[in-house]
């Protein structure tokens, strides 16, 4: 039997799963892991290959997902950092990491990366009252309705965590910044701006978000993965396995005119100042419902990884420095 930790790591050449990859590449311990990635194409997988990645071919969105299945059942860690809505596939791995715990005896680890929109109110960017949640509040937390999305996903594996078969760890990074990497969300704002040639916000634009810079998630990644190695009764897991992923905040307002400066500095913009989006505007640029969630105030309390000693570096200057290089690499890319 192979004595290296085997690590299979979905996502792994997104934004954030590429970063955390590349964590676990440089660790200090990186010769003891045997990592095997998901990825949609061969050519994708020969780079891998070349950093010493094992690769299967496949998707999320596949009809068959046993591969999926297989995986987990021969891995010791999972950190899947694909989808965090679909539950096809987290069903998927969570009947591999069953198996793995019953031919193991031991509970495989899954560090499954979600969202943080489940603790969004509707202000439709009216208001910024809506309170800070912590990460360490497992009570609010497991009282928040299966409706709010991506909770469908969140509670079969709490009941996987309750039943023995894996130990839950689950990431709910909001806004990650990054140059030329940008969230899904300040893309899509962007964009909008730019075929408006005028950053937008909803309502008043009062609403609030956090956010964190990517090299600052992936940080926290390897501190709880080196705290489940060392001491996994400190990492928490199940209804405390909750790590909010957050070191600023930044309003609608707040964004769109630091968008709106950006397309003025780069010759596109006409005005500094950003502007409200009407209805059919937000329901245009983005997918409905989700301009609701980008009018809402999604704001908690990072407080669990704090404790663990997750010590993030970038902050507000940070988060507004770097969405001219966004802007400027949407313009090159045709606004696409």
């Amino acid at each position: 039997m192979s004595s290296k930790l085997n690590i299979f790591f979905t996502g792994a050449t997104g934004y954030i799963g590429g970063t955390v990859l590349t964590r676990l590449l440089q660790h200090p311990d990186a010769a003891s892991f045997q990592i095997t990635a998901l990825v949609r194409s061969a050519e994708t997988g020969e780079k891998l290959k070349t950093l010493g990645v094992e690769v299967i071919i496949g998707s999320y969105t596949d009809e068959n997902l046993g591969f999926l299945t297989e995986a987990a059942s021969k891995a010791d860690v999972v950190i899947a950092v694909a989808n965090s809505i679909n539950l096809p596939p987290t069903n998927a791995i969570l009947a591999g990491m069953k198996i793995k715990y019953e031919k193991s005896g031991k509970a495989p680890v899954l560090i499954h990366t979600s969202g943080s929109a489940f603790v969004r109110d509707d202000a439709l960017g009216l208001h910024s009252a809506q309170p800070e949640i912590s990460d360490l509040d497992v009570d609010k937390l497991n009282a928040i309705p299966v409706e709010a999305i991506p909770r469908n996903v969140d509670i079969p594996i709490i009941e996987a965590d309750k039943a023995g078969s894996c130990l839950w760890t689950a990431f709910r990074p909001l806004v990650d910044l990054g140059i030329q990497k940008t969230s899904s969300a300040l893309s899509m704002s962007i964009k909008a701006a730019l075929v408006l040639k005028q950053g937008g916000y909803i309502g008043k634009g009062l609403n609030k978000w956090c956010a964190v810079d990517v090299e600052d998630t992936a940080d926290l990644y390897r501190v709880i993965f080196d705290t489940i190695r060392s001491n996994p009764d400190a990492a928490g897991n199940g209804p405390e396995g909750y790590y909010f992923v957050g070191n600023t905040e930044f309003s609608g307002l707040e964004m769109g005119r630091t968008i709106s400066e950006a397309l003025v500095d780069l010759g596109v913009g006409t005005s500094r100042e950003p502007r409200a989006l009407s209805q059919e505007e937000c329901e245009t640029f983005y997918p409905t419902p989700f301009w609701r969630i980008i009018g809402a105030n999604v704001v908690f309390k990072a407080d669990r990884g704090r404790a663990l000693g997750w010590n993030p570096k970038q902050g507000k200057a940070e988060l507004i420095a770097s969405v001219k290089p966004e802007v400027k690499a949407l313009i090159a890319k045709g606004g696409n």
